[in-house]
């Protein structure tokens, strides 16, 4: 059997060619992560008689391990174009809120996310998770797509440095554009990749991504410097977001020690040991519920751009997707890295016309690949792949026009759904908006009785976990 069979390609309408770059597409622009996330669990992750700096490099390899391994089951058993990592926002939660901030050790922080794994696998081979996403009211599943393509936007704008944080209106343009090589190179490249896309040409995306890429090498090789973000800081007062450079040093060939992840990989055990239970159990309850939400809105929003969505606005056999999330978040838990989660940046790749699993597996395979040469993935600087999240951003707004705007009830829950994924960098926040307005909404205008008793849970739920997340909760309990 070949690979056109084994993905049903024909009767997705695809092919191997657009498969392959669909793939491409997805890895270049998520692949940031590769250094990202051990960043962000580096501050927290401190292994005695291990450097600081091969703890970074052990991180960097599970993370590639754990999203290879994700989303090779996401191609191969789901068949679905969604690539997985540990995600961004989780991984800062268990590194600076959960260990930095509540003292709570790396191993149990790490145990808490091997647990909420097996409850995935549990609750989704029984088929609750797909259930509970099935009880999403239709304006929110519709206004998914257009808050996520939003989300993209603005990330991509921030890294591209077009816009900067600003003490007084929290976010500004940058004032600092007309001298900020990164800037211009960003903007010219994202125009150029949307004259691209406008005149259909094939693989608009890479292109648009290897140009800006080959023009920030060539400006770096001249001379060109980024504008100083601590310059900027003093004369305009605004913060600016890394990279700091046009063109990321040459990758680091890491030796041997820095794949014997033995320290890492199993540490769950040890904090399995030292379970405090009420703690424990809203580590794992926070981690769960956003977790949840975020998976459930991507899977929701990037299969509304791919047309997968059925007529009642879900996604058919979402039993599966979210089997290769779970599998992923307990196996990235076993190996040391925090949640592993579906991807947003796999918009991009759909985007190309990647509809079948054979995109997961390219990027699973490139995944792979980088091991040899860690963190091969940065040659791409970040800019240049994030201006695509803008491009994508503005293609998945033009799903609003699915929302029947003429409905208050309709349009308040899609319209906080929409407006709050950006404003909190958070899909899982998005959700909670529209998910607890509908049905106030509904029984304001006196028509309580076509909201599901599951949906006014659904909503006591999400209430419940902002009083424990934001209320000081975690911090008594610990």
């Amino acid at each position: 059997m070949g690979l056109a069979d084994y993905f049903a390609l024909d009767e997705h309408d695809t092919d191997v060619r657009t498969e392959v770059l669909a793939g491409v597409t997805t890895f270049l622009t998520m692949s940031y992560i590769v250094v990202v996330n051990p960043a962000i669990l580096s501050e927290a992750i401190q292994i005695d008689g291990i450097s600081p700096d091969r703890t970074f490099q052990m991180i960097a390899v599970v993370t590639l391990i754990a999203a290879a391994t994700a989303t090779f089951v996401m191609a191969v058993y789901a068949n679905r174009p969604f690539a997985q990592a540990p995600g961004l926002g989780l991984n800062a939660f268990f590194a600076f809120t959960v260990v930095i901030g509540l003292g709570i050790p790396w191993q149990t922080a790490l145990a808490a996310v091997v647990v909420e794994g097996f409850i995935f696998i549990a609750l989704t081979a029984v088929g609750a998770r797909e259930y509970i996403i099935r009880l999403f009211p239709e304006p929110v599943k519709l206004a998914v797509g257009a808050g996520i393509g939003l989300f993209l936007a603005i990330i991509g704008l921030e890294e591209m440095r077009v816009v900067v944080g600003d003490p007084a209106t929290f976010i500004t343009f940058s004032p600092v554009f007309a001298s900020d090589p990164i800037a211009i190179l960003s903007v010219v490249g994202l125009f150029l990749t949307l004259a691209l896309y406008a005149r259909n040409v094939p693989g608009s995306i890479i292109i648009g991504i290897v140009a800006t890429s080959l023009a920030g090498y060539a400006a770096k090789a001249l001379g060109y410097a980024a504008y100083s973000a601590d310059t900027a800081a003093d004369v305009y007062g605004v913060t600016m977001a890394a990279p700091m450079s046009l063109a990321p040093d040459a990758p680091v060939v890491y030796d041997a020690a820095s794949y014997n992840i033995a320290p890492l990989a199993g540490a769950f055990i040890t904090g399995l040991q030292d379970v405090q239970g009420v703690s424990f159990a809203l580590i794992v309850f926070t981690f769960f519920f956003v977790d949840f939400f975020d998976t459930a809105g991507t899977l929701t929003g990037v299969g509304q751009v791919a047309g997968f969505l059925d007529e009642d606005g879900n996604l058919p056999d979402m039993d599966k997707p979210l089997m290769a999330d779970a599998i992923g978040t307990t196996v990235g838990g076993m190996l040391g890295t925090s949640t592993v989660t579906t991807y947003i940046e796999s918009a991009t790749g759909v985007e190309e016309g990647g509809r079948t699993g054979l995109t997961a597996l390219v990027v699973a395979i490139l995944f792979v690949a980088s091991l040899a040469v860690v963190p091969l993935a940065v040659a791409v600087p970040t800019y240049a792949s994030h201006l695509v999240l803008v491009v994508v951003g503005i293609i998945m707004l033009a799903n609003v026009s699915e929302i029947a705007w003429d409905d208050i009830t309709y349009t308040v829950p899609a319209a906080l759904t929409i407006l709050v994924m950006p404003f909190t960098f958070s899909i899982a926040y998005g959700l909670a908006a529209g998910i607890v307005s509908y049905p106030v909404v509904k029984a304001a205008v006196g028509e309580a009785d076509e909201v599901h008793a599951g949906q006014w849970v659904l909503a006591a739920l999400f209430v419940l976990y902002f009083f424990v997340r934001t209320g000081g909760i975690l911090s008594a309990a610990v």
